[in-house]
């Protein structure tokens, strides 16, 4: 799909997701106006404020008119805001009767607030669609490698051993909660607006009029005009924030484990590069990367626009139209290349065994104090130990001759054999995975 006329041509296709971007789109917007426009005709003709008469044509207009974005772009400058030559073009195509129904009682933060939230509402549709897509993917792997041992990693080093089933089931927890941050949004918050030119529905005194235009549009009833309380867009940026980090931290998983020195996993359609035929990047997890690392400064923007004048601020609200567009293309983006990502990520169980030894038994250092500790005492056996670790590491040796070589380490050498097994010693992982998997279940059974 070519990208939309606000992103690139050369670069926008690396950083969305078609779907998404159908509904981002300029042409979105001004879809997502006329529906406001359309929905206030049609519910202030019920309400017996505009004729029926007068409201059919405004529907018939904006059903069949055509409402170029880049005019309405153009036509914007004189105004702050594409609402005033839309309204226009929309009279133009009916009657002076028909002109009694167009933006009848409405002003522009009205239109656009309420189109910002119809835009959101519809892009964040495939968005959670993708995350419960990732989330699938993080189950599988999850499921599938629960007892797969690799290194735990703290601090960069290797820590104790684990499962990448545990890693993943971790990733699947964070996504759920992500998902289920958007879907609150999207279900709760996201709400239409209808105040009038000072928040006070002077022209048609009717507060009924929200209510309907909400269920009319598919959005939340607000309790009062919101002009100036930008708590909803703000939740909305931080929803989509969470989630970027959420994915963020698991392409990052990918990218370490997929170093060549590492080469636990790889991408299944890694990238070429340009001057070393040998490479096989990862490609996805870069371009994920990439979409996630704008993304903070624009949830910045949202909370920085918060700070608002009175009953209409000055220009606070308009910075948050690009703003929120370019977040839901940003995080949709992220969410379809780490779902393509994890749908074909190759997995090296046997990689990661080996890289288990990678430190001559050492990171198996704790279990060994653990069965120590009943016999000299807790705090010996890590001196101890710690001892032991040293003098391996300065000898070139590995853990296991270190121990046996130490007269003080009272233990035989099957006990040694066993407690630097790493498979003994992964605690509750396999229980973990088992949670992660049985409350993931839950959500999808609901």
């Amino acid at each position: 799909m070519k990208p939309s006329s606000s992103t690139s041509e050369l670069f926008g296709g690396l950083f969305t997701d078609p779907a998404v971007e159908t509904e981002i789109s300029d042409r979105a917007w001004v879809r997502a106006m006329l529906d406001f426009e359309r929905a206030l005709a049609i519910v202030q003709a019920r309400a017996g404020i505009v004729s029926e008469e007068a409201a059919r044509m405004v529907v018939t207009a904006i059903d069949v008119g055509r409402y170029d974005p880049a005019e309405l772009g153009e036509g914007a400058l004189t105004s702050g805001t594409p609402v005033v030559p839309l309204v226009r073009a929309i009279g133009a195509h009916v009657t002076a009767e028909g002109r009694t129904a167009v933006h009848n009682g409405a002003t522009s933060q009205d239109v656009l607030d309420t189109a910002m939230s119809l835009v959101a509402h519809r892009a964040l549709g495939p968005i959670l669609d993708g995350l419960r897509g990732v989330a699938g993917e993080c189950e599988r792997l999850a499921r599938q490698h629960r007892q797969t041992l690799i290194a735990g990693r703290t601090l960069a080093q290797h820590a104790l051993p684990t499962t990448f089933g545990l890693k993943c089931a971790g990733w699947l927890v964070a996504v759920d909660e992500a998902t289920d941050a958007l879907e609150r949004v999207r279900t709760q918050r996201l709400a239409v607006q209808f105040g009038g030119a000072a928040g006070t529905l002077a022209a048609v005194d009717d507060p009924g009029l929200t209510d309907q235009l909400a269920a009319q549009l598919g959005l939340v009833a607000p309790l009062i005009p919101w002009h100036t309380d930008r708590t909803r867009i703000a939740e909305l940026a931080g929803a989509l924030g969470v989630a970027s980090g959420v994915l963020a931290k698991i392409s990052q998983d990918v990218v370490l484990l997929a170093q060549t020195e590492v080469a636990e996993v790889a991408e299944a359609e890694g990238g070429t590069s340009s001057a070393m035929p040998h490479k096989h990047n990862p490609v996805r997890a870069v371009l994920v990367t990439a979409c996630t690392r704008r993304v903070p400064g624009l949830v910045s923007t949202a909370l920085a626009a918060m700070a608002q004048e009175h009953e209409r601020a000055v220009g606070a609200w308009h910075s948050e139209w690009p703003t929120v567009t370019e977040l839901l293309r940003l995080v949709g983006g992220a969410v379809h290349g780490l779902r393509e990502l994890l749908s074909r990520l190759r997995v090296d169980p046997e990689r990661m065994r080996r890289n288990l030894e990678l430190t001559g038994g050492l990171l198996m250092a704790e279990n060994v104090a653990v069965r120590l500790a009943a016999r000299i005492g807790r705090t010996e056996a890590q001196d101890l130990v710690a001892e032991v670790c040293r003098v391996a590491v300065l000898s070139g040796r590995s853990l296991r001759d270190a121990l046996r070589a130490d007269l003080r380490i009272d233990l035989s050498e099957q006990e040694i054999d066993e407690a630097l097994d790493p498979a003994g010693y992964i605690g509750s992982a396999c229980e973990f995975v088992d949670r992660a998997l049985a409350a993931h279940r839950g959500k999808a059974d609901r």
